[in-house]
């Protein structure tokens, strides 16, 4: 999202929304992540699915992390942690050997009528993309 936007779910003509959750723009995880649902893309359009990505960085932060990876979806900027509360992702994690608290990484798909109907939580890069995709393609 650019500039004021706001985001809401209702009213979004897709058959599904996929929202991931991930720490932090430009990090080497999230880059790849960013990456492998954006040489995805088509698949999850043909599906019917919308993906977002969603982080506490900030637009700007979005905005050159979009156009260096020439990411075909929008980058959701949620710095007062409104989203990553409601979907519980805010986690106390171990970095470098210190606690610190930040998002964990999760996937969430909502169908049309806003429902939950599947989430992965603690997500691993390698092959998460694959999982979000059969599991898109097994809905009837």
């Amino acid at each position: 999202m650019t500039g004021d936007q706001t985001f809401e779910l209702n009213g979004r003509p897709a058959r599904y929304t996929v929202l991931y959750f991930y720490p932090k723009d430009n990090t080497p995880g999230c880059t790849t992540e960013a990456m492998n649902f954006r040489d995805r893309y088509d698949e999850f359009k043909a599906l019917g699915a919308a993906v977002y990505g969603i982080s506490r960085d900030s637009l700007r932060s979005h905005e050159g992390f979009k156009a260096k990876l020439g990411l075909p979806f929008d980058l959701i900027s949620d710095p007062d942690e409104a989203v990553c509360t409601q979907f519980d992702v805010m986690k106390m994690k171990n970095m470098y050997g210190k606690k610190v608290r930040g998002v964990e990484r999760s996937t969430f798909v909502i169908d049309a009528d806003g429902k939950l109907v599947k989430e992965w939580r603690g997500v691993k890069v390698n092959d998460h993309v694959n999982e979000v995709l059969e599991f898109l393609k097994s809905q009837p």
